[in-house]
């Protein structure tokens, strides 16, 4: 039976879930408002009761995705400040291997090389996802708390900035959405090495054989801790 290793922490799993549920509900209840013209659009806002029970439905979703959002901000400072994780161990942060890896693999896309470059515990392609979410998110959360207390903002800023909010906040929205199809559901879910899901952000763990594909240098060093442990 092939050994399972743990990728992602129940808490780390717990803050996704938390932030592509209302994602989704976010997509559903904003979407038809973008959109008016479109019949899919009107019949989906026509299932969820109207513009009142969206609006309703669609602030309650940004609340939970903002309080996910400021927990993931919290979980980081305490990891990186109280804990003081190491440089070397802030994985997500992007490097010169990252430039050497799409070098890599855009030869390997060509067939220049047979070769496809060894991952440590996330890719450039996994760091696009995260990064383009967490900026996102202050791009979204921002223009959202705008557009939903306009007349406190206008009091205090010009009625200008409530335009741009609202442009600000309908393309990110779009942009956001297809970066999540387009994207992170191919290589996530679509891709035919993980077809039809990989499963990791619900349990966690990846088997022997798909850390060996997917994150070799990853393997590598826990396999090298362990033989010096024992």
């Amino acid at each position: 039976m092939s050994r399972e290793y743990i990728r992602f922490s129940r808490n780390q799993r717990l803050q996704h879930i938390f932030m592509f549920v209302p994602f989704i509900i976010l997509v559903l209840t904003g979407f038809p408002i973008k959109f008016p013209e479109s019949t899919f659009w009107t019949m989906v806002f026509s299932v969820i009761g109207g513009i009142d029970t969206a609006r309703v439905i669609h602030r309650f979703s940004a609340a939970v995705m903002i309080l996910d959002f400021g927990f993931h901000i919290f979980y980081i400072f305490y990891n990186t400040i109280i804990k003081r994780a190491p440089f070397s161990k802030l994985y997500l942060l992007p490097n010169m291997k990252d430039a050497r890896d799409i070098y890599q693999n855009l030869k390997y896309f060509l067939f220049i090389s047979e070769e496809r470059p060894k991952f440590h515990k996330f890719s450039y392609i996994e760091k696009f996802d995260y990064w383009a979410v967490f900026w996102g998110m202050f791009i979204m959360a921002g223009s959202g708390l705008v557009l939903w207390f306009p007349e406190e903002v206008s009091r205090l800023l010009p009625g200008v900035v409530i335009q741009i909010a609202y442009i600000a906040h309908s393309d990110e929205a779009l942009l956001a959405f297809l970066a999540i199809i387009i994207w992170h559901f191919y290589n996530v879910h679509f891709n035919p090495r993980v077809w039809p899901a990989n499963m990791v952000w619900f349990k966690g763990t990846l088997t022997e054989e798909e850390m060996e594909h997917e994150h070799p240098l990853e393997l590598e060093e826990i396999k090298a801790k362990e033989k010096a442990s024992s």
